[in-house]
């Protein structure tokens, strides 16, 4: 989980590293250990609570630049594991346990019914110990000083939900879902429903739109090789699957960096534009007097 002290220092990368979150570390911890190794400009599409393991989008550099992109069109698959007969004040089992409830009379069928009903959920309960904030705070911040926080609702949608094991009073599962969306709420109010309590106590993202497991890179092969960075980051474009690419002109990229408009090629709303096959600029199409043009959106030339 550490850097070793001799690890050299690579240079500003830029794309997209799929890290293998390790349990145990927050998600700005994993990214500090990047930073030791070169990588000031950072962050991630994301966060996984301490708890979770797998999947963390890790931007580099220019990838920085597509970090609301990523969210708002990607969703998640987790896979974890929630215990009934406890509730904590973190909704998972890291916090502070506050009550011990019985959980001998649920049945396995009334598990399985309630797994199988957050499919309807469209939404849910922040949990107060999360980073979401209230009047410019984190709520967690909040609740670890004490104070009494607001209850916060969000939309969410959840597309698949199922048990995949079960020994009571434990039950595995695994849920794909928006992004943003709170695991430990669904543990916590499926717990509510069946009058028992529960808690969440493993985590693992396997998939962050568009990447999964199978494309990560753990945290302890980089701070061993910091070179398995550079080999497991993938191009802007890649990250961006559904994004259409439209190859420039010279004369069109000159534009282009210049802050101009070129005329549309293809369908669709927004395009990555490329430049001698490098990602130069997110644009979005735009009506003008003299007919449909790209228009930067966010450019990624340094």
């Amino acid at each position: 989980m550490m850097t070793k002290q001799n690890s050299p220092a690579l240079p500003q990368l830029h794309g997209v590293l799929v890290l293998d979150k390790p349990s145990g570390p927050t998600s700005a911890r994993c990214l500090s250990v990047l930073k030791r190794l070169g990588q000031k400009k950072i962050g991630h599409a994301g966060t996984l609570d301490p708890l979770a393991s797998g999947v963390l989008l890790v931007l580099l550099g220019q990838g920085t630049k597509i970090a609301s992109h990523l969210l708002a069109d990607g969703g998640k698959v987790y896979s974890g594991v929630l215990r009934l007969g406890q509730e904590s004040d973190t909704w998972d089992s890291q916090g502070q346990i506050l009550r011990e409830l019985p959980w001998q009379d649920v049945s396995e069928a009334a598990v399985r019914a309630e797994v199988s009903a957050w499919r309807e959920l469209t939404e849910q309960e922040v949990p107060a110990y999360s980073a979401a904030k209230h009047e410019g705070q984190p709520l967690y911040k909040l609740a670890r000083k004490g104070v009494e926080t607001p209850v916060k609702i969000k939309r969410m949608e959840i597309s698949q939900a199922e048990v995949l094991e079960m020994a009571l009073p434990l039950v595995r599962f695994r849920v794909a879902c928006s992004s943003g969306t709170y695991i430990r709420s669904l543990a916590h109010s499926l717990g509510k429903r069946l009058g028992c309590g529960a808690v969440l106590t493993e985590l693992t993202r396997e998939y962050s739109h568009p990447f999964g497991l199978d494309a990560a890179v753990s945290l302890d092969a980089i701070t061993a090789d910091p070179a398995c960075m550079v080999r497991g980051l993938r191009p802007l474009a890649e990250a961006l699957p559904h994004w259409p690419r439209v190859d420039l002109t010279p004369d069109e990229a000159r534009r282009i960096r210049n802050g101009q408009t070129v005329p549309c090629r293809g369908e669709g709303c927004r395009a990555l534009l490329m430049e001698a096959g490098c990602e130069l600029a997110l644009a979005e199409r735009r009506e003008l007097p003299q007919g449909d043009c790209w228009a930067v959106l966010r450019g990624l030339w340094n």
